[in-house]
């Protein structure tokens, strides 16, 4: 991977009208701010259908496309909805914050209304999608009309037995019962994709590379679980025997207990790995770059019994290890990964990590609490490596550093000359852009200098997480012009014409 640099920010945070970013011109218009800027990476988070708690790693389809994110204008445009339909509705009254509620209860009303304008109109190209697909898309859009068709709940409570346990015979007959609602959900897909193709050969004409969040496992109330049991630590009721999570760490006294369905690795070996090559196969087809999130559950996973309150009584299993990289590489090819290998990493994971050639991870904020021989200080880092601000379940720059001790705040502030006239985020950004590492990435909140409210995400706190937005104006030219300066200073521009970066570069001096 060529030098570069980036920034994090969900499609979610997108600014919009409509209460949660979408895939329409806010997106077309941050790509623009992206290439102005030269940063030659936009990395997002997972982009799968969400339920309760909003959170992108609880997905109920690792294969299928959040319908939040389906833009309402675009389908005002193709004739699917009229702007009075959807324009005046209540989303929200905080323009910075993402109101899930109304954004569920006005959104899916709308939709359905796309799909019974577009269903017939669209059969053809419907068709077409479905049939490349039916893999996955079958099951999850079945698996989504029976949520529906039993109040929302989870498949394990579902009150048909043999429904909930996946058997032929159910499945043929809810097909019939439930088949407007299966083609709605369907057709949903075949509008997320469209706008998503759409948006990514506008990004990638640009120069720029999407890195996309690949979590590890899926969540339990998910079609994959529900489709696919004999991979899964499930029991012959289809109940977990044991669940994901990580022990106590940094982020929490009582550990992580996710809650995951943890992976039968024996059986998907004897398969080949098959399931795992078509979701990296799909991942592909949404990202040029994949970010593999809590890479350390494949060398070694914790396990967490089922019913367990907390995350401390789990322990370790071995994981399936390089076998599983070397099938991926076997079907599919060299693909372009990150990993995610923050926390204490045991001889297991580091080898796991040198035997793939993946880029790790270093993130500044974890820098400055150790001594120099701290692997997250800059001069500590390798070029194999990316470099983060924050993640996705950090703080924000300034959120950090307001809470931090006094001895690790005056030591980052002395490492990288921090200072409030250049802002405390963008000052910490300035010292990932000139890392050693490969790849630098800021969240879009640090170069906004935002407050520890405008996080994203609290791990182990169950609500209020993955709400933030950006606001219209934020991604002006001034600041794209100040990240393109900063970008060619650090050897980290995107390519472009010379005359254009020195009028960056001149802008950016104006501004100083």
């Amino acid at each position: 991977m060529n030098r570069g640099c980036g920034i994090l920010l969900s499609i979610t945070s997108l600014p919009s009208d409509y209460g949660i970013g979408t895939l329409g011109k806010e997106a077309f218009r941050f790509a623009d701010f992206l290439g102005r800027a030269r940063q030659g990476y936009w990395q997002v988070l997972p982009l799968g259908p969400t339920g309760y708690g909003d959170s992108p790693y609880q997905s109920f389809s690792t294969f299928a496309g959040n319908p939040y994110l389906i833009d309402l204008d675009l389908l005002a445009e193709e004739g699917l909805l009229e702007p009075e339909e959807y324009q005046n509705l209540d989303w929200g009254e905080e323009p910075t914050q993402i109101d899930y509620g109304k954004v569920y209860a006005q959104r899916f009303p709308i939709l359905r209304k796309a799909y019974e304008r577009g269903w017939e109109r669209d059969s053809a190209q419907v068709a077409a999608f479905a049939e490349k697909n039916k893999a996955w898309l079958e099951d999850y859009a079945l698996f989504m009309a029976l949520k529906d068709h039993f109040g929302k709940k989870s498949w394990i409570e579902w009150p048909d037995q043999e429904a909930r346990l996946h058997r032929a015979r159910a499945l043929a007959r809810y097909k019939k019962l439930l088949r407007q609602d299966v083609q709605f959900y369907t057709y949903l897909q075949y509008l997320f994709f469209k706008q998503w193709d759409a948006l990514k050969i506008y990004v990638n004409q640009k120069g720029i590379s999407l890195i996309g969040d690949l979590p590890i496992y899926v969540a339990l109330d998910s079609a994959d679980a529900w489709a696919n049991p004999s991979i899964f630590q499930l029991d012959k009721n289809n109940l977990p025997t044991a669940v994901a999570g990580v022990p106590p760490d940094y982020f929490s006294e009582t550990g992580q207990l996710w809650g995951n369905p943890l992976y039968r690795w024996d059986r998907l070996k004897k398969s080949g790995f098959g399931w795992w090559i078509d979701r990296i196969r799909g991942a592909q087809r949404l990202f040029d770059v994949i970010r593999i999130d809590h890479f350390r559950g494949f060398a070694s996973y914790y396990s967490i019994p089922y019913g367990e309150e907390t995350a401390k009584n789990g322990h370790w299993e071995k994981g399936p290890g390089i076998a599983l990289f070397d099938a991926i590489e076997k079907a599919l090819g060299s693909a372009r990964f990150l990993a995610e290998d923050l926390g204490i990493l045991t001889e297991d994971v580091t080898e796991l990590l040198e035997q793939t050639g993946f880029s790790g991870m270093r993130v500044l904020q974890f820098a400055f609490a150790g001594d120099e021989t701290n692997p997250y200080l800059p001069h500590n880092h390798i070029p194999h490596c990316v470099v983060y601000t924050g993640t996705h379940d950090n703080n924000t720059v300034s959120g950090w550093l307001n809470g931090a001790g006094d001895w690790e705040r005056e030591r980052a502030y002395r490492y990288l000359n921090l200072s409030d006239w250049e802002g405390l985020g963008k000052g910490v950004a300035r010292g990932a852009l000139s890392s050693v590492a490969e790849l630098a990435i800021a969240q879009m909140q640090d170069y906004l200098e935002l407050p520890d409210y405008c996080r994203m995400n609290t791990p182990s706190k169950p609500d209020g997480n993955w709400r933030w937005r950006m606001w219209k104006e934020a991604p002006s030219e001034g600041l794209a012009d100040h990240l393109a300066y900063l970008a060619q200073l650090y050897g980290r521009a995107l390519p472009h014409k010379k005359e254009e970066l020195q009028e960056a570069a001149e802008c950016a001096e104006k501004r100083r």
